[in-house]
């Protein structure tokens, strides 16, 4: 699989393609984009809530597309930022409402095959699902962005608003508070 960070140039090339009318171009931008943007809506809110919100995501990418300038942002960034203003949009809305905690069952992204390798992954998986559920917003999300989706600093420290900086202090803090809490469950991942 190629990562999201190495296929910059070929996303660009498709956005001046969809931005020209050509419809195909954002399917195939479809395809590179929805597995990183369904992994990070799907940690922040209900299962149940994921797939709509992923679809709402895109929706907007399409109506707004033309509206995305290349000088100004980087296109997943820009992604990313509209898939956050939703997952905010989405717990303002429910603050009066009861909203369920995080599913405890993850989506296989990983698509292998083999029982004893998947029975392994999920476990490792609820594992981390538990432990980011514990921590502070702010440090799951960049646990999400960073080491998940494997968004370089400067796409984050855009995402968030931020400077690479004080994005760097956040990423030493979040990992620190990755560790405590695993560690609090009794798991030891530091060899």
């Amino acid at each position: 699989m190629i990562k999201l960070k190495d296929r910059k140039l070929e996303i660009e090339n498709l956005v001046v393609q969809v931005q020209a009318g050509d419809q195909d171009a954002f399917a195939a931008l479809y395809e590179i984009l929805i597995d990183p943007i369904y992994r990070y809506i799907y940690y922040r809110v209900p299962a149940t809530e994921s797939e709509d919100l992923t679809e709402t995501v895109f929706l907007k990418v399409w109506k707004n597309i033309n509206k995305y300038r290349p000088m100004k942002n980087i296109f997943t960034a820009w992604v990313f930022r509209i898939a956050h203003n939703l997952v905010v949009d989405y717990y303002r809305a429910a603050k009066n409402k009861k909203v369920d905690e995080l599913s405890e069952m993850l989506p296989d992204m990983d698509r292998q095959h083999n029982p004893i390798v998947r029975t392994k992954q999920s476990m490792d998986k609820d594992t981390l699902k538990k432990a980011l559920a514990r921590m502070k917003d702010s440090y799951r999300e960049i646990i999400i962005y960073k080491f998940m989706n494997e968004l370089s600093n400067s796409e984050i420290a855009l995402i968030l608003n931020k400077s690479e900086g004080s994005l760097r202090i956040l990423q030493f803090r979040a990992l620190k508070s990755l560790k405590k809490e695993l560690q609090d469950m009794g798991i030891d991942y530091m060899a």
